[in-house]
């Protein structure tokens, strides 16, 4: 499919009634041709979406259309092929879940630093720089000399910076993230807890290995991505992992050529944790992918499969 762009966005605004707005936008994202997963909660909206030119500057043009989001901005990068299945809307409690009440971004969050700035900042030893995104992403690549918290999932983070940094409120914090959305919130969260100089990377890690050139970058390895993508590199380019269908997690080619790699059934990392159970419905729904990919139809199983983790 040619000329296919992959469109990151978010915005934190209030809607009023959040369900209203899933449904018309899952019917302009349909007429528009595009696919994706589009996030709807009363605090704003949060995906990513694909398309052909014309169909992804329709479906972005409804996007803005709705309350306070005439003016969000979106990142893009290039795709070879689709990497979603169908375009679904959802409705959630928040864009990104981090479980504290009272967060708005809109009112008080950290200070932005252009990608072309991040450099200065980091590389300061008295700034804190913490990596808030999840243990596998961090795995594939992070900032040089960031902090992993080593999260599961974005709401640990509250109880892991209090733990580790509850009585550091009078320091210097750099944080950053995929695409932005999770430091507006983790920084919100810092100004809640009484820090006074916190700083975020304004467009995330997308915009960073968009902007700034590999011989100037602090960049250490891929960035994951929440598509078939599964990773970038520098330039947004398509990075070298793949993913795992039983736990979700990124594989490298050390991981495929272990003796515990079983394509679309387990990996190193999920070996031990998956049932025989789950190995049978897996290893039942990879023959029905392989029967597809021979008859040159489409199989969904892929993107249907929950994680084991």
């Amino acid at each position: 499919m040619p000329g296919l762009v992959v469109a990151a966005l978010y915005k934190f605004t209030p809607f009023e009634n959040p369900d209203a707005i899933r449904r018309g936008l899952q019917r302009a994202c349909d007429a528009a041709g595009v696919c994706g997963t589009l996030l709807i909660a009363p605090e704003g909206v949060n995906g990513t979406i694909a398309g052909e030119r014309a169909a992804l500057d329709r479906a972005l043009a409804a996007i803005r259309n709705l309350p306070g989001c005439a003016d969000l901005e979106h990142k893009e990068s290039p795709a070879d092929r689709m990497p979603f299945h169908r375009m679904k809307v959802k409705l959630k409690r928040e864009i990104v879940t981090m479980g504290v009440a009272g967060l708005d971004p809109n009112r008080a969050v950290g200070d932005y630093v252009e990608p072309q700035d991040w450099n200065g900042l980091i590389s300061d030893p008295d700034v804190i720089v913490i990596d808030t995104r999840n243990d596998y992403e961090v795995e594939i690549g992070t900032f040089r000399g960031a902090v992993n918290p080593n999260t599961a999932a974005f709401r640990d983070f509250p109880e892991w910076f209090r733990k580790h940094y509850g009585d550091a409120r009078d320091k210097t914090f750099a944080m950053f993230c995929t695409g932005g959305i999770r430091c507006e919130k983790a920084t919100s969260f810092l100004k809640s807890e009484g820090v006074e100089s916190v700083f975020h990377l304004n467009g995330g890690i997308l915009k960073y290995l968009e902007t700034v050139p590999p011989d100037a970058s602090l960049w250490q390895g891929e960035c994951f991505v929440f598509d078939q993508r599964t990773a970038v590199a520098h330039g947004l380019e398509p990075g070298s992992y793949d993913l795992c269908h039983a736990c979700r997690r990124p594989i490298d080619a050390k991981d495929r050529a272990s003796p515990h790699f079983q394509e679309g059934v387990s990996c190193p990392h999920c070996h031990d944790t998956v049932t025989l159970e789950q190995k049978a419905r897996f290893s039942e729904r990879q023959r029905q992918m392989r029967h597809a990919r021979e008859r040159g139809v489409k199989h969904l199983g892929a993107n249907q499969t929950k994680p084991v983790r």
